[in-house]
């Protein structure tokens, strides 16, 4: 069974797709996300923290996924594996709970749910590079 933050990251990530196409209030959409998809998702917080954070910091962290997918210029990655590589940045850098491996794994996983054949390999390429620049220490172990 999938954890509650894995269903809050599946929430989010289709909250980020959804404002894409439709420029809703972010808060409002994942709001309507976490009842349509997790309606027993009691602990909501870190779902809305995580999307402001994305919101907050999303200027940032679009140039570093341009930093480190430089083949691909950000308009050309899919949707899903933009909003995906989104929230795997924001974890990777700027969440102090979650450890980066985590932020990786936790991405991949809904790369492979959510993206095509090719998506898991290049999320966790792109995510591992940012790791390394980011955290060096992990990256030495």
């Amino acid at each position: 069974m999938a954890s509650y933050r894995h269903l809050a990251r599946t929430c989010v990530m289709q909250t980020i797709f959804s404002i894409e196409f439709h420029g809703q209030d972010p808060r409002e959409t994942l709001e309507r996300m976490l009842k349509e998809f997790a309606p027993k998702l009691t602990e909501s917080e870190f779902a809305y923290s995580t999307l402001d954070g994305v919101v907050e910091n999303k200027d940032d962290i679009l140039k570093i996924i341009t930093e480190f997918a430089p083949e691909w210029p950000i308009e050309k990655i899919a949707k899903v594996d933009r909003a995906i590589l989104e929230i795997g940045v924001y974890e990777v850098i700027y969440s102090k709970d979650v450890p980066p491996i985590v932020a990786i794994n936790e991405a991949v996983e809904i790369a492979k749910e959510f993206g095509d054949h090719s998506s898991p390999k290049f999320i966790n390429g792109v995510l591992s590079n940012v790791m390394k620049k980011y955290h060096a220490e992990l990256s030495e172990a």
